[in-house]
């Protein structure tokens, strides 16, 4: 597999091999030791979740508070999403901005999110189904959002996604300004020092 660093820092994506003969293919879309080597820890698995969406579907921007956040890896197992992933802590070289990686069926990508990022995708099929592993289980009290129609944040939406559905815990979340104002979101000094802890503890 490849992995290649995205234009927010502590983001990558995961190009994986994909063997294939006459009865279908075979692929590796996760390797810890391959993982590891790249970010300097283990991704320490103690959940998994799987989505199913509708064409439109707008998941996120998400992000839990660190520590310990959540750290995720993603990929499409069926169907296809474009997925964002949002530099949202405060301080960082490369905050407020955004990058974008097709998740399909076809080349099978992943995504790694390093804890304190934001993450959001929107599905660009029906029934695009989603798995991700992460580091931390649900922790409601500690979960929060950024609204993704924020025109700050200024995520583009393809046309293939057509009319986009988004939950009302996604539209009532605050923009990325109102974010900052109410103290929500992690700090680049903060996330360093966890990734720093992470990496002294293997």
């Amino acid at each position: 597999m490849q992995i290649r660093e995205l234009s927010i820092p502590d983001s990558y994506e995961i190009t994986p091999k994909q063997f294939g003969d006459d009865r279908g293919i075979f692929l590796e879309w996760y390797r810890f030791d391959k993982l590891e080597a790249t970010i300097g820890h283990s991704l320490s698995l103690a959940q998994a979740n799987t989505s199913v969406s509708k064409r439109g579907s707008v998941r996120g921007i998400h992000f839990a508070d660190i520590p310990p956040s959540q750290a995720k890896y993603v990929t499409a197992v069926h169907g296809a999403v474009l997925d964002y992933i949002v530099d949202i802590r405060v301080g960082s070289p490369t905050f407020g901005q955004w990058d974008s990686v097709l998740l399909d069926d076809t080349d099978r990508r992943a995504v790694y999110i390093s804890e304190g990022i934001g993450h959001c995708f929107v599905a660009l099929t029906d029934n695009a189904t989603v798995s991700y592993l992460v580091n931390s289980t649900f922790s409601p009290g500690r979960e929060h959002g950024i609204n993704p129609l924020d025109e700050e944040v200024g995520l583009v939406f393809p046309p293939e996604a057509g009319e986009l559905l988004l939950s009302p815990k996604d539209t009532d979340a605050p923009g990325l300004s109102a974010a900052v104002a109410a103290g929500l979101l992690p700090t680049w000094d903060a996330a360093r020092a966890y990734y720093d802890s992470i990496n002294d503890r293997n």
